[in-house]
Parts: structure tokens; C-alpha cells; sequence
């Protein structure tokens, strides 16, 4: 296998990569970190100044690189060295957050059930502990079968990061994917072995922060804002009040409901707003339920009747990239500032072939 010298400006660091490693995760691994998000070409955080040598762009998108940039630019998350090669990176790290190197692990399946329609969790313990920022996410290794070889896929914990070994996360089921209607939803059981790697990701929970923190989470996009919540409440790792919207089509769409609503009646400053699109208070009544427990319309909808202003205040957005796009218009138009959203757009496949969405004024 052959090896180059990846060196890293500002900071003048150098590391090895393996030709068939990417700049990115070999960063990563070695602990110097580099902004990224999809880490499969699409989103465009982790474009890079390319100032020395020769690299092989890999599955960039012509979305996130464009054809003429590629003289220039490289995304590191595809990129691979073909030389010893140089670049230059925003090295805009959070000096309140603690840096984890990636590392490989292995996970024995202890829970895999269904949460909510075409929605389950699944709950993994790891070989041994690890570090990690509320928000972050791993990589899962799906096994190569008749259908292809093996892929690898991302999924956020759902989890707080005091619990170092058991991980929980949250898949949405995509008709025909590899990793969730091959894999999660079709041959893996409890007790299976899966390998997995992390945690990447710099959608975490801004822990030195106390602003009133307004977060919405689309779908299974509510899994890392669980993992903020219950990092900032159950650890008192959040000074400020927090207010968490999930939107689904209708209760049958929505999960961990009664886990929030435990939160929220044991934490003063949390306010659990779960909402809901294509059902009404009549037919909520009418199941035995409480109407007004809940939002109604679109979860932009919500917010927008519930606040005349946001100033002063910090967005979390996690979902799908339509649901975050409108959410970030909505916050804006609250008067809260591009520099105070945090968004993670949750793509699939289908989104990363057809480029996906990305808007340039928010950093991931």
C-alpha cells in the first residue's frame, strides 16, 4: 500500500494518508480536525484550498465542486492523495468543545424495533468506550451482498455522550437503500456484530452557550437533537432555556414523544413541541387524545405562529434538506442570524445523486 505525506496549513501539520484513504479521514484519525459534514461529497463543508501535488477527486459532486474549481479546490472527504500533496483549510474550531480523534469499533445489535412508521431504532454496544460531542455521528458498515459490496452509511446518536458504550440511533427507512431497507430492515437482528467508525460531525451542541437554543428536528433528524437535550438536561450542560419542535405527517410519524414530555415536566427550561401536518385537533380528539398537545400545520408554520421575534436566540436544524431549507427562511425571518443557525441536512442516496440542497450563508 502506498503512502503520502498529507500537510495541513495553517497549522504546517503533516500526516500519512494511505492511497485509498481520504485526506479527510485520515485527518480525522490522527487528530487534526477538518471541518465536514456528509462526508460524501455533497454539501461542500469541507472544501479545501488544493496548493501542492496530486489528488484523485473521488465522488465529488459537480454540485459541491464544480468543474472549474477542481484546478484549485478539493473536497477532502473524496479526495485522495496520489503524491505527497499540500492544502490549506478553515480551521474555525469550537474551542469549547473537545476534539475526538476517529477510531474503528465494533457493535453487538442489543435492540432493533420499530418506533414509528417506516422509523426504528437501533441500539448498539461497542467493544470497548468512546468520546464524543452531543450531535455527532458514525459511520455503520453495511455488508456487501447480492446487491453490491459493502457501503458504508451515517446515522447521528441519539444518545448523551456520558454513555460512552451504548449507542442508540434512530433510521428512517428509504425504499430501496442499502443501508436501511437492505440491511436495518431486512437481515439485521439482535445479537449481530457490525462494524462502525467515529464520530464525525461538527452539528454538536454548543455547551458554553446560554442562549434560548430554538431546535427542529424533520424525521429522524429528532435523533441528534436528543442527544442535545438529554446532554444539556440530564448533565447540565446548557445554561440557556431550549425549545425542541418535531414535525411528522402525523402522530403515527412521530416517536420518543412521551420521552420529551417526561423532560419537559422534570426541566423547567425545556418546551417540547411535537407537530403535526396532515392530521387535525378533530381526529386527535377524537383517538382520546389531547389536541392541545400538540402543533398543527407544517413545523415552519408552528414556529412561525409561535414567536413574533427570535433575536438573541441560537437555531439547531436537523432533517431533511427541504425541511431545513424552509426552517432556516423562517429563523431568518425571525431576525435571527445566519452565524447563529447550526443546521445538519440528513441526505439520502437519492439526494446526493441529484446534489442536494446547501444553502452558503450557514456553516455546518
Amino acid at each position: 500500500m502506498t503512502r503520502y505525506t498529507i500537510t495541513v496549513e495553517p497549522l504546517g501539520r503533516e500526516i500519512e494518508c494511505d492511497e485509498d484513504q481520504t485526506i479527510l479521514e485520515a485527518c480525522l484519525r490522527n487528530g487534526v480536525w477538518l471541518p465536514h459534514s456528509c462526508t460524501h461529497g455533497t454539501c461542500a463543508t469541507c472544501k479545501s484550498e488544493w496548493l501542492d501535488g496530486e489528488v484523485d477527486h473521488g465522488q465529488a459532486s459537480s454540485f459541491a465542486l464544480m468543474d472549474f474549481e477542481r484546478e484549485e479546490k478539493l473536497l477532502t472527504c473524496c479526495a485522495k492523495p496520489r503524491s505527497d500533496v499540500t492544502i490549506e483549510a478553515d480551521l474555525d474550531v469550537d474551542e469549547d468543545l473537545e476534539v475526538f480523534p476517529v477510531d474503528d469499533y465494533t457493535g453487538t445489535v442489543t435492540v432493533l424495533e420499530d418506533i414509528a412508521t417506516d422509523t426504528r431504532r437501533l441500539v448498539v454496544e461497542l467493544d470497548r468506550e468512546m468520546g464524543f460531542n452531543a450531535g455527532q455521528y458514525m459511520k455503520l458498515l453495511v455488508p456487501a451482498c447480492a446487491d453490491g459490496p459493502e457501503v458504508d452509511r451515517t446515522y447521528s446518536m441519539a444518545n448523551p455522550p456520558t454513555q460512552t458504550r451504548t449507542l442508540e440511533f434512530h433510521i428512517r427507512k428509504v425504499e430501496g437503500g442499502r443501508g436501511s431497507d437492505g440491511w436495518v430492515f431486512k437481515d439485521l437482528a439482535v445479537g449481530h456484530q457490525i462494524r462502525l467508525s467515529g464520530p464525525y460531525g461538527r452539528f454538536v451542541l454548543k455547551t458554553g452557550d446560554d442562549r434560548h437554543g430554538i431546535m427542529v428536528g424533520g424525521g429522524t433528524g429528532l435523533a441528534p437533537m436528543k442527544s442535545m437535550v438529554r446532554h444539556a438536561l440530564e448533565n447540565g450542560e446548557y445554561e440557556g432555556e431550549l425549545t425542541l419542535y418535531a414535525g411528522g405527517r402525523s402522530r403515527a410519524w412521530l416517536y420518543d414523544v412521551d420521552v420529551f414530555r417526561a423532560l419537559e415536566e422534570e426541566h423547567e427550561g425545556f418546551t417540547f413541541r411535537p407537530c403535526l401536518s396532515d392530521e387535525t385537533p378533530e381526529e386527535v380528539a377524537a383517538s382520546g387524545d389531547d389536541p392541545d398537545r400538540y402543533g398543527y400545520g407544517l413545523v415552519t408554520d408552528v414556529i412561525a405562529a409561535d414567536h413574533d421575534k427570535l433575536s438573541g436566540c441560537a437555531g439547531y436544524l436537523c432533517g431533511p434538506p427541504l425541511m431545513v431549507e424552509s426552517a432556516l427562511k423562517v429563523l431568518m425571518s425571525k431576525r435571527l442570524f445566519p452565524r447563529d443557525i447550526y443546521r445538519e441536512d440528513f441526505f439520502n442516496e437519492a439526494d446526493k445523486v441529484d446534489g442536494g440542497l446547501k444553502s452558503p450563508l450557514i456553516k455546518r
